[in-house]
């Protein structure tokens, strides 16, 4: 059964953990426990409604608040999908969960509360989802029974979204509007009888209809070594094998590579999955490749078809988010860690903060503070070798670490 990633974002009380109970709930994916428990606790509150809330959200103080603090992660199925949704905070302060929640999605929901429109909030979770360049994003236009489920009013907040994509840089984005109630659950599984002016689908017969095949656009081919396998029993003596993840192509036996940094060339001799041999493997499967050659190869180097190479380097401009309390400045040494290698690095200039809101950067700042988003420049210990995020989202990505607390501060885009 394929798997979907779901990200989930949104301003504070948009109904983000309500609404992913209201799924729980009506896909019947919550146990009888849970379900007793989530009705004696609405009944403690005086609710005369079911907090579904109370399904995903599990720190204390989250419950206590009614907020989402941390990234929870929801698993669940339907006869013919499987989900995993991470349900990320919506408070300003928590952009960085947002950022993270997201990473590995397939597919965004965008919360809106019908009453409060478009906010701050929404410019910047909508800027994140096209940094990121997740492809299919639904703007779930909730609370539609507090607004008398009006149609003017879920068309107002369309035209809005409509006119920040047109400022996007990144146009293969499906924008799909939904009106909706997480807590009376119009449109989330069952079709709404208070909306018979929307004409779409269900929220969750739109998402069990996404393409769940891989998050990133097809692109060059390429292959991060995570091992050597060498199992030096009789029956494999003299077996070499490279084990890792297939990322925006595919190789088949037979492929003419260039391993790298080396520059050194060979050709795919097999492709192996534990005991099973493969002609071709698609991009997303983790195998082992054998070359024809008894050529040097580590880990952290890097098999490429021979006309797909990266760029090698070592300086990139980036676009990055950061994480960290202790604001970036110029002239600050970090790790890098770019797929399985890791480097030291320079920030060299911070060119520029984005502002979220698609209304331009903020030119020359002194320094980009915790949950900014800006543009940099870095100078590396070594040669990396790295695609832009636009081509290659996996080869373009990169986290930096603080040497001094080993904490991840920021997460980059090369450009």
């Amino acid at each position: 059964m394929k798997v979907l990633k779901i990200a989930t974002a949104g301003s504070v009380d948009d109904g983000k953990s309500t609404l992913i109970g209201r799924i729980l709930y009506d896909t019947k994916s919550l146990t009888d426990d849970k379900l007793e428990a989530i009705e004696e606790k609405s009944r403690q509150r005086g609710f005369d409604y079911l907090d579904f809330s109370l399904a995903t959200d599990g720190l204390v103080a989250e419950r206590e608040q009614g907020i989402t603090i941390d990234v929870a992660h929801i698993y669940f199925s339907t006869p013919s999908k499987s989900f995993i949704i991470a349900d990320t905070p919506g408070h300003i302060e928590y952009t960085r969960n947002m950022v993270t929640g997201a990473s590995t999605a397939q597919a965004s929901i965008v919360l809106i509360d019908a009453r409060n429109g478009v906010v701050e909030q929404t410019y910047r979770h909508f800027f994140i989802n096209n940094l990121l360049r997740i492809k299919d994003v639904v703007i779930a236009v909730n609370k539609m029974d507090l607004v008398d489920f009006s149609e003017e009013k879920f068309n107002q907040i369309k035209g809005e979204i409509e006119y920040l994509a047109s400022k996007s840089e990144y146009k293969k984005q499906n924008l799909t509007f939904i009106p909706l109630s997480a807590l009376k659950g119009d449109n989330v599984v069952d079709k709404s009888d208070n909306m018979d002016w929307y004409q779409g689908e269900t929220l969750m017969h739109h998402l069990e209809r996404l393409d769940a095949d891989d998050i990133n656009d097809e692109s060059q081919t390429r292959f991060p070594v995570q091992t050597v396998i060498r199992p030096k029993t009789e029956e494999y003596h003299d077996y070499r094998g490279y084990a890792g993840k297939i990322y925006g192509g595919d190789f088949e036996v037979g492929d003419e590579v260039t391993v790298l940094p080396s520059l050194t060339k060979s050709k795919i001799k097999s492709i192996n999955f534990f005991d099973k041999k493969y002609q071709k493997a698609k991009r997303g499967s983790s195998v082992t490749i054998t070359l024809a050659d008894n050529v040097n190869v580590s880990r952290g180097d890097m098999l490429v078809k021979v006309d797909e190479q990266p760029t090698i380097a070592k300086q990139l401009d980036a676009t990055i988010c950061w994480m960290d309390k202790e604001p970036l400045q110029a002239s600050q040494k970090y790790y890098i860690k770019h797929g399985v290698n890791d480097a030291q690095a320079k920030i060299t200039q911070l060119n520029s903060i984005i502002k979220t809101d698609f209304s331009g950067i903020e030119e020359s700042p002194s320094e980009l503070e915790l949950n900014q988003i800006g543009d940099i420049q870095l100078k590396l210990s070594r040669p990396l070798s790295f695609d832009a995020y636009k081509d290659n989202k996996s080869n373009g990505s990169f986290i930096l670490i603080n040497p001094k607390t080993n904490n991840t501060v920021g997460v980059g885009f090369i450009k």
